[in-house]
C-alpha cells in the first residue's frame, strides 16, 4: 500500500479549541483507470487530514495530508485492502473539524502511529474519527464541504457510505 500527498511543510495542525459547524459527505468513487482512497476538499480553506486503518500488524493512524481548497489528494494508492477506513480532518484557517465517534491517536506534526489506545499516555492526542464502510470497493472518495449539500439538512450519502 503506497501513500502519496504527504505533507512537505513543517506546518502542524493543532487540535482546535473552537468547533465550526461543517458538513461531511461521502461519495463512492468508481474509476476504471485506478483504485485508491481520495479526499476532496470542497471548501476554500487549507485542510489537514488524518486516516486510520487496520493493517496486518494492527491499527495505524497517519497524517497530515495538506489539501488546498477546491482540490483532492490520494491518501492510499491502489486497490483498498480493508473494508473500513477512518477519517479525521481539520480546517487550518477557521479551526473547524470533520470528526466522528471512533477515538484514534494523532500528533501535531506529521505522524504514523501504531495502536489506538493510551494516546495521551504515549505522548499523542486523541481525536474522533469517522468510520467509512467501503463495502470492499476498490476505490473510495470522501468530500469535505462547508455546509450540507441539501439546504441545511445532512446530505444523503451514496449507498454503502456514511455521512455526518
Amino acid at each position: 500500500m503506497g501513500f502519496a500527498g504527504r505533507p512537505r511543510s513543517g506546518r502542524a495542525f493543532a487540535l482546535p479549541l473552537l468547533i465550526v459547524t461543517v458538513g461531511l459527505t461521502a461519495l463512492v468513487a468508481t474509476s476504471p483507470a485506478r483504485a485508491d482512497f481520495r479526499v476532496c476538499n470542497a471548501t476554500q480553506n487549507l485542510v489537514g487530514v488524518g486516516i486510520g486503518y487496520r493493517a496486518k500488524a494492527g491499527w495505524i493512524t497517519e497524517g497530515w495530508w495538506h489539501i488546498e481548497g477546491s482540490s483532492c489528494k490520494t491518501l492510499i494508492e491502489g486497490p483498498l485492502s480493508s473494508r473500513f477506513y477512518y477519517l479525521y480532518a481539520e480546517d487550518a484557517e477557521r479551526g473547524g473539524r470533520w470528526d466522528g465517534p471512533i477515538n484514534m491517536c494523532v500528533a501535531e506534526k506529521e505522524f504514523k502511529i501504531a495502536g489506538v489506545t493510551d494516546c495521551v499516555a504515549r505522548g499523542f492526542q486523541r481525536a474522533g474519527f469517522q468510520e467509512y464502510d467501503t463495502g470492499e470497493q476498490a476505490s473510495w472518495m470522501v468530500q469535505l464541504t462547508d455546509e450540507p449539500a441539501t439546504g441545511g439538512a445532512p446530505a444523503t450519502p451514496a449507498p454503502g457510505t456514511n455521512s455526518q
